[in-house]
């Protein structure tokens, strides 16, 4: 997915995210750079930065919905942060190092489960001969995590086979068995030290190597030990080491960090105060953002080359009020619109799982077929705009009350309701949503 162009990325986010389109111009650019970049010589590659973003607009636009998906197309690790939950180095709160610590978790676990995907079909066919080994021993089992407990090996392998075929036919599922199941051989509990996130689990991580697993009998069906067994066949099979220097690779290339709330950092004006919640962050957060170097337990990692995308809706500062220093490692900004009523119909209509889709799924499951008419459709878009205007603007996620509003009758009656085909008209959108309406001319009288 990484060579898509350009103009592919976008037709890509456009199946998911409505309007915006300077926005996905510009963190398509900021993909397909990466691949350039891949194409270089390694030494001017080596000195081609991430144009990092700035996304400014209200809540609910999409700002956090186009680096996911932007991450996700290129399979990336990526790590949604808030900005707020930092403090300066020294004060009780997270220090922003962990940002780097928690990607490269997620890029450990990303690694793990391609690896996983491509051993799958070995793992299970290895894990179908322990499973009858343990069903009716032929020889004793290789030292593993999970061991047989039984009599000695006595079967033919004529009876194996048929074993085998019971077990694919599903005939065996229920029968219960003993598996021997290693553990962990201490549970050593790190006290928490605010700040220090990292320490603790590089100590848990050191005490789980230091003291020996420990084996525990497991009596279960066989079904569940057939999924044991794989697990246990997959970690055998995985290169654990190689596993960490991929994903440390990943990380520090392709890894994508999303900063929401970035304006709620901003200095709090001439007062001359230290603020270890906002000036502080932000001095904390420039080596991370122009690259450095960050222990991990799994390596040191470069944060040289991974892309930062901040957000913030700037309602009570502006991006100036950032420290100049923080407003250079963020060369590229855009904003993003408002959305309108054309903008609220498009976004009930066009994804691939708009709302519209999921609450016909949602209700279909109970038998109960619903659809959705122009009009109901035009009268949802015009009073979710409507509402956003009167009150806090709070974007696309306006539908989400309005949607639950309307059908939340139908979906305490449905289970009742039997095979049942409802048409949902601008009728019935008025009708619904008439407490609201009252409720909030009503407001407007009431000190």
């Amino acid at each position: 997915m990484n060579t898509l162009t350009p103009r592919e990325i976008v037709t890509e986010l456009d199946k998911h995210i409505v309007g915006q389109d300077q926005a996905k111009r510009m963190v398509a650019i900021a993909l397909r750079n990466r691949w350039r970049r891949r194409q270089l010589d390694p030494e001017l590659a080596e000195e081609i930065a991430p144009k990092n973003i700035l996304m400014i607009g209200p809540t609910g636009v999409g700002k956090t919905e186009v680096a996911r998906r932007l991450a996700r197309l290129a399979g990336s690790p990526f790590l949604k942060v808030e900005a707020t939950k930092f403090t300066e180095v020294g004060y009780v709160g997270r220090d922003v190092e962990s940002i780097v610590r928690d990607l490269m978790e997620i890029g450990v676990n990303l690694v793990r489960q391609e690896e996983e995907a491509a051993v799958r079909i070995k793992a299970e066919a290895l894990a179908e001969e322990r499973l009858l080994d343990v069903l009716l021993p032929t020889k004793p089992l290789e030292s593993t995590n999970v061991e047989y407990i039984g009599p000695e090996p006595t079967a033919t392998d004529s009876t194996r086979e048929k074993l085998r075929q019971l077990w694919r036919a599903g005939k065996l599922d229920e029968r219960m068995v003993e598996l021997e199941v290693s553990t962990s051989g201490a549970n050593v509990q790190v006290m928490s030290i605010p700040g220090m996130e990292g320490m603790e689990l590089q100590m848990q991580d050191m005490f789980s190597k230091v003291f020996p697993k420990r084996k525990k009998t497991k009596k279960v069906r066989v079904k569940n030990a057939y999924e044991i067994l794989i697990e246990s066949e997959c970690e055998r099979l995985i290169d654990m080491e190689k596993v960490h220097e991929i994903a440390r690779e990943r990380v520090q290339e392709s890894g994508i960090v999303f900063l929401d709330e970035i304006d709620k950092i901003c200095g709090s004006g001439g007062s001359g105060k230290t603020d270890v919640s906002r000036e502080g962050v932000q001095r904390d957060l420039l080596p991370i953002v122009e690259g450095s170097t960050v222990n991990t337990k799994y390596g040191m990692v470069r944060t040289d080359h991974i892309l930062f995308i901040a957000a913030g809706a700037f309602h009570m500062s502006k991006p100036s009020d950032l420290v100049p220093e923080l407003q250079g490692r963020f060369p590229l900004r855009v904003e993003l619109a408002p959305l309108t009523k054309d903008d609220f119909y498009r976004i009930l209509t066009e994804p691939r799982h708009a709302l519209t889709v999921q609450y016909k799924a949602l209700l279909d499951t109970e038998g109960v077929h619903i659809s959705f008419t122009e009009d109901a459709l035009q009268e949802i878009a015009r009073f979710a705009q409507k509402i956003n205007e009167e009150t806090d603007n709070i974007g696309a996620r306006r539908l989400y009350t309005i949607m639950e509003k309307i059908v939340s009758d139908l979906s305490f009656e449905a289970p009742d309701m039997g095979s049942a085909t409802v048409t949902i008209d601008q009728a019935f959108v008025v009708s619904a949503l008439r407490d609201v309406q009252e409720d909030r001319d009503l407001t407007r009288y009431i000190l």
